[in-house]
């Protein structure tokens, strides 16, 4: 028992100073690395979209809930805010989004230097890499705090405000598993099983204004701009959601992940072969809920703001499919997994993803939680004919890797990532 004890506080002081030492560190390199951008941006509203018009972006018809022609035609939209919420199947979207925009040959509006935008500081246009008022951009989806004045300055008028949710107890496990070692006040949180602990007596432990400690309470609420610690029938939290729901056209819904995908080509105009995807940083296991009957109605008690907005955007969800077609909206979800499976069969070794300790290129190695191997990856196959071997291997490129692919500069977060593997934590 003394010698458990022992490294019980020999692990919770070598966190602790790690910890210091990483927050020290973090926090000069975000000095040093914003940009010295006034704090007053000058008004240039950006009236029209700057993306290019190939002919790839032809019209098509549009059909109506009975899959009968309307005799109308709609053209792809091009000009897109997706707001990237935590520990949501946001990555695998991403992917989805970074292939259109390379396909189109269309501009993103990239953070410098890392692959948030100084998140959780609320976004400021001058996080931009390389940004001067008046420039043109179409797409915005690195995770960020959610400003609208400041989004709605960046990007063209009709910009379509995409998103996506996830059942707030499963989106508690999963933050607090791959953001625990993060939030200093779980350092003390005795025994192994730290996630029935916490929710056992949360308020003991939660400290609201403990370093990095949104994580851990009404993530969704906090990562739209909104106060995360706010009482439930604070007439604030039904402001919130009301203004979520005037900006955003199209939230999505992970429980629901493809029936979103179909509702989203259908709302921008897209194709099928837009939306094709490979699921992307999983966790081990997580098919199966770690949450017991008790844990999730005691995780949902406390991330009951989640939870109202969560339901609210369920129901909203839902009206949306009605007006699709359940029968139409069942035979695209059928199709779309068909078409993923045959890309599967195409892409992947042995047809499914991998533990880390399997996956063969440093390049298809996805970011992992401090201290853990738990995200999967892929091993592309080594026979993918020549038409296909382009596109699969941008399908199962992690985010970080297709971002630098994309132009971005990370050395913060390469950084970051060196220094974890030196003190092994």
């Amino acid at each position: 028992m003394a010698v458990r004890q022992r490294r019980h506080w020999r692990s919770m002081c070598k966190g602790l100073v790690l910890g210091t030492l990483l927050t020290s560190c973090m926090i000069l390199l975000y000095c040093l690395s914003t940009s010295q951008t006034p704090f007053s941006l000058p008004e240039v509203p950006v009236p029209y979209s700057c993306a290019h018009r190939p002919s790839q972006l032809h019209s098509k018809p549009i059909t109506n809930s009975s899959q009968q022609t309307t005799g109308q035609t709609c053209t792809p939209k091009v000009d897109i805010m997706f707001m990237k919420t935590h520990k949501t199947a946001s990555s695998t979207f991403l992917n989805v989004l970074f292939r259109f925009g390379e396909k189109h040959r269309l501009k993103f509006a990239f953070p410098d230097s890392r692959n948030d935008f100084f998140y959780p500081s609320v976004f400021q246009r001058s996080q931009v890499k390389d940004y001067r008022p008046g420039m043109c951009f179409n797409i915005i989806c690195n995770h960020l705090r959610f400003n609208a004045p400041e989004v709605a300055k960046l990007l063209p008028m009709d910009t379509s405000y995409i998103t996506i949710l996830r059942d707030p107890a499963e989106l508690f496990e999963s933050s607090l598993h791959y953001f625990g070692k993060l939030v200093p006040f779980t350092w003390k949180i005795p025994g192994d099983d730290k996630l029935t602990e916490f929710l056992r007596e949360p308020h003991h432990y939660f400290d609201p204004e403990g370093f990095n400690s949104f994580y851990l309470k009404n993530l969704l609420f906090f990562d739209f701009g909104q106060d995360n610690t706010l009482e439930l029938d604070d007439p604030r939290v039904e402001q919130g959601i009301r203004f979520i729901a005037d900006r955003f056209q199209l939230v999505m819904l992970v429980e629901y992940f493809e029936e979103s995908l179909i509702l989203l080509k259908d709302a921008l105009c897209w194709e099928m072969d837009d939306v094709l995807f490979f699921k992307l940083n999983a966790r081990k296991g997580s098919k199966v809920s770690k949450l017991t009957p008790e844990l999730r109605a005691k995780a949902l008690e406390w991330n009951a703001i989640d939870w109202k907005l969560y339901r609210h955007f369920n129901q909203t969800f839902w009206k949306k499919v009605d007006a699709y077609g359940r029968q139409r909206m069942a035979e695209d979800v059928a199709e779309l997994r068909r078409r993923n499976a045959e890309m599967a069969s195409i892409c992947i070794e042995g047809g499914q993803a991998v533990e880390a300790g399997s996956i063969q290129e440093t390049a298809m190695q996805p970011w992992q939680p401090i201290g853990e191997k738990s995200i999967m990856g892929y091993n592309l196959k080594k026979n993918v004919d020549k038409a296909h071997w382009k596109l699969c291997r941008k399908m199962l490129t992690p985010e970080l890797q297709y971002l630098t692919e994309l132009g971005v500069n990370l050395w913060i977060t390469k950084l970051w990532g060196h220094v974890r593997d030196i003190i092994n934590w």
